[in-house]
């Protein structure tokens, strides 16, 4: 399709970087109340960087207004956006590398306040041979890496023979170097989107994508051998894609968590990695099903015993494959939490209550705390 490029702008531009503009643009773009994210029409990008210039209160609307067509051009060049002509008018594409710095400072706004300061990967108790080394050596066992103690090994065989050349080496005398066990870890989140996410008042969804996208920036930055997807759930369930999780609606109205839990299992079954757990952000207790003909079934009152009963049977399912369910509870109704104990104590997992405000900081917290975790 054509592309639409900018003249350079030779006037002022606010001496605004383009990471500066992104920056201001962050939370407007992750708004639930924008109808897009990773494509935009021109007016709408236009009208968000002009409502971020002027919360700034730095600049007088004449100057705004000039530095428009400008600062629009350099997130272009920048490759933070890029525009193509639909029909009748100009849309434009939010990149990867535009999600990737939303992700990048959402994680440091987190990570700010956790207190943390830096991360590593995925550290355990369990003990391996490996290339770094920490810990003390040990005698080398039948399928070991031989990341040999040479200093060990020698003073094995001179114990056993004495000082003296030449010097013979058995098996038993090799030592190998111990390394800590970095593990992998196939993580799935599933997002309540349900319609209560956005009632009385209070948007809990928005703060759930920016959760994902600090997730997203954190593995792909400091554990690459991990994985991380994406399942909404709300009267059924599908996998979306980080760059496109960014510009979901909330709704239907009912939360099927049964579909979440097959679909995120289903994910989970495809990834080999040492670790995998489901990380669920919800606000309410079951309340549909999908019935074996396809139809859904609803009941928001109570605790349905069959939407119950078919969801905790998925949940044991989890605990057979030895899947935690780590859920952060968004809400303190009783149904909810009566529900979220009995995953817990079925999956060895962990529920968390908390808030729009402190989700992030739980989530993180818990994720970096798997380092200390032991691998069975």
């Amino acid at each position: 399709m054509k592309r639409i490029k900018y003249s350079k702008f030779e006037e002022d531009d606010l001496g605004l970087s383009a990471e500066d503009l992104m920056r201001m643009l962050g939370d407007l773009l992750l708004d639930s109340g924008y109808s897009g994210f990773s494509e935009l029409t021109m007016e709408q990008l236009r009208e968000a960087l002009k409502k971020a210039l002027e919360e700034r209160g730095e600049y007088s609307q004449a100057q705004i207004d000039q530095a428009l067509a400008g600062l629009l051009a350099k997130l272009e060049e920048e490759g933070y956006v890029s525009t193509e002509e639909q029909r009748d008018r100009v849309t434009v594409n939010v990149t990867d590398k535009a999600v990737d710095f939303l992700g990048f400072k959402t994680l440091k706004d987190l990570l700010g306040g956790l207190g943390r300061a830096s991360m590593g990967a995925h550290e355990t108790r369990e003990m391996a041979t490996g290339v770094e080394t920490s810990g003390a050596s040990r005698q080398w066992e039948f399928g070991d890496t031989l990341n040999l103690d040479t200093s060990a090994t020698l003073f094995s065989a001179m114990r056993r023979e004495g000082v003296g050349m030449p010097l013979n080496l058995e098996y038993e005398d090799l030592h190998v170097h111990q390394s800590e066990y970095q593990s992998s870890c196939a993580t799935v989140v599933m997002l309540d989107c349900s319609h209560s996410m956005i009632l009385y008042g209070e948007d809990r969804f928005t703060p759930a994508k920016r959760v994902a996208l600090a997730l997203a920036h954190l593995i792909r930055t400091q554990y690459p051998g991990d994985s991380l997807r994406f399942v909404l759930f709300h009267d059924t369930a599908e996998e979306v894609r980080l760059g496109d999780l960014a510009r979901v609606q909330v709704g239907p109205y009912y939360t099927n968590t049964r579909d979440g839990l097959i679909l995120a299992q289903k994910i989970l079954a495809s990834e080999r990695k040492d670790m995998k757990q489901i990380v669920m952000i919800t606000d309410g207790k079951p309340s549909a099903l999908t019935l074996e003909d396809g139809r859904i079934y609803r009941n928001p009152m109570g605790l349905d015993p069959l939407v119950m009963s078919k969801t905790l049977e998925e949940v044991g399912r989890c605990k057979r494959a030895g899947i935690p369910i780590n859920t952060f509870m968004l809400a303190t109704d009783y149904a909810l939490v009566q529900f979220v104990q009995q995953v817990t104590e079925m999956c060895k997992g962990k529920a968390y209550f908390t808030t729009p405000y402190t989700l992030g900081q739980y989530v993180m917290m818990d994720f970096l705390t798997r380092k200390t975790k032991t691998v069975h």
